[in-house]
């Protein structure tokens, strides 16, 4: 599959399109549109190479990674995926607008599929199969294409870093272990492209993470 990056306004959030270019079929993966311009950029890039929408896939549900969710929903028609255990921050999209000093109205509509460990979300002849990575939130994922060499790590994991641990379900133990076990366990030339900054490799962060340093 390809994979494209939009670097939006709202914490910097990475949101990616992946597609199959045999089929068109696509996905938008933590869509964080906040405002028109950036609506727009998604919608023309899905017109404009002639992608079918298939999902709309969220690693977790913390504000950022789910601010276009609604207009992506209604624009599209698709159904949503999330894992389960991340349902409650989802119902909790005012508090945390709040929390940040957003002004934004935010309203959640649950996800209409909730993802489980090693699930495989089929797009057109890809494949992302479906990795638990807790610590972050209690239900993030990220999502790894073994054919094409790629990982999308949502707030698990960044280029020399980690996600962090100090909001609502986060736990610093949980999140170490979830990479060392699911994540560090890929083959070291995977491409990780994380929920924000620059992209990295597996292999890269093994050898150079400051977290992961004995």
């Amino acid at each position: 599959m390809k994979i494209v990056k939009f670097q939006l306004s709202l914490f910097g959030i990475n949101t990616y399109i992946v597609f199959d270019p045999a089929t068109n079929e696509a996905a938008i993966i933590d869509p964080g549109m906040i405002n028109t311009e950036e609506q727009t950029a998604i919608r023309n890039f899905i017109t404009q190479n002639n992608l079918h929408l298939k999902y709309i896939i969220n690693t977790h549900l913390h504000i950022d990674h789910v601010a276009g969710n609604k207009w992506a929903q209604d624009t599209y028609h698709v159904p949503t995926m999330a894992h389960i255990d991340d349902f409650k921050l989802g119902r909790m999209l005012g508090a945390q607008a709040q929390a940040f000093g957003l002004p934004l109205a935010m309203e959640w509509k649950e996800s209409e599929h909730p993802l489980h460990d090693g699930e495989v979300i089929n797009i057109g002849r890809g494949r992302l199969k479906v990795l638990h990575v807790p610590g972050h939130s209690r239900g993030s994922v990220a999502l790894y294409d073994e054919e094409d060499g790629f990982l999308i790590s949502g707030d698990a994991l960044f280029a020399g870093s980690i996600g962090r641990t100090d909001l609502p379900g986060g736990s610093m133990p949980q999140l170490l272990e979830s990479i060392r076990t699911k994540l560090f366990t890929l083959p070291e030339d995977v491409m990780v492209y994380p929920g924000h900054g620059a992209p990295t490799t597996i292999g890269r962060e093994k050898l150079t993470n400051p977290f992961f340093r004995d």
